[in-house]
């Protein structure tokens, strides 16, 4: 029987927690020849936890207590490492714990990888449930990240690894910062499914548009070389153009040199150091039985 592993991040939602447990539950009590476990990783609320239940088709529920507030990413990055150092499990699903990643999309996760067992699948988002304003960041984001990457990233967090590719990923120092663009550059393989960003069970989204703007520098400093090399490409086809576009010629080279700037600034966040003694980052570990 094969071993899949939901990996959640929570700070303070404990009510959308209980609510997804919930929603997870009644999902895969309908699969066979699959045993699902749950690792949730606290990021240090300060909103007390409440008495979680066990849903029965969980084999096992598991809360991790962090030390310090580390934030979303670095909580998957956490977990990544820890289910890889201490779990014999054959997958990990990871998905956010508020709602927005659908628990009704673990059957197409669970359908990708009965047909291609050996392949881990990424949740490409098809449709948003935010506001206008917000969905143009979102495309504008997507247009910058190819432009200067060359790469297409249309997934978050919501996708289901192999074992194989856990371990690829739990030593990458850009997983500290970015999952998604770590994910594109160290996976050379993974099949996808369509997904619709779901809304929020409780409250407003967190992801703001200061938050979406880190987030997508974030993703785009996993590939700063190639910044670095497709920037100095727009830079000196910027200077051979004529003396009637010269500021415009000369403003758009320094907004890239800025960007550059921006873009390397935000790479300081991959710490290989942290990301590898992060083990010792957590307080302790609750098993909830029933």
């Amino acid at each position: 029987m094969r071993k899949i592993t939901i990996l959640i991040p929570v700070y303070n939602d404990w009510e959308s927690l209980t609510k997804l447990l919930k929603e997870i539950d009644e999902i895969v009590k309908e699969t066979k020849n699959l045993e699902f476990s749950c690792l949730v990783i606290n990021d240090c609320s300060i909103v007390k936890m409440p008495k979680i239940l066990k849903p029965p088709s969980l084999k096992t529920l598991n809360i991790i207590n962090m030390k310090k507030n580390k934030g979303h990413a670095r909580c998957n990055a956490f977990g990544i490492r820890y289910i890889n150092d201490h779990d014999t499990s054959d997958y990990v699903i990871l998905m956010d714990g508020d709602g927005e990643d659908r628990p009704i999309e673990i059957k197409g996760l669970i359908n990708k990888i009965s047909d291609f067992p050996d392949i881990s699948v990424v949740a490409k988002r098809i449709k948003r449930s935010e506001g206008i304003i917000f969905q143009a960041m979102y495309q504008i984001h997507k247009l910058i990240t190819f432009l200067f990457t060359g790469k297409i990233i249309n997934f978050g967090n919501y996708s289901c690894l192999t074992s194989k590719d856990l371990s690829i990923l739990s030593n990458k120092a850009s997983l500290w910062s970015s999952y998604s663009g770590t994910v594109k550059k160290h996976i050379k393989k993974f099949n996808e499914i369509d997904s619709i960003r779901g809304k929020r069970y409780f409250g407003p989204s967190k992801m703001s548009i200061f938050n979406l703007i880190i987030h997508s520098f974030s993703i785009i400093a996993v590939f700063k070389y190639s910044v670095f090399i497709r920037s100095s490409v727009l830079i000196i086809f910027l200077s051979y153009l004529n003396n009637s576009t010269d500021v415009l010629s000369i403003f758009f080279q320094i907004l890239i040199v800025v960007f550059n700037l921006m873009i390397f600034s935000v790479s300081f966040r991959e710490n290989e150091k942290d990301l590898l003694n992060s083990n010792n980052d957590y307080l302790d570990k609750i098993e909830i039985t029933h």
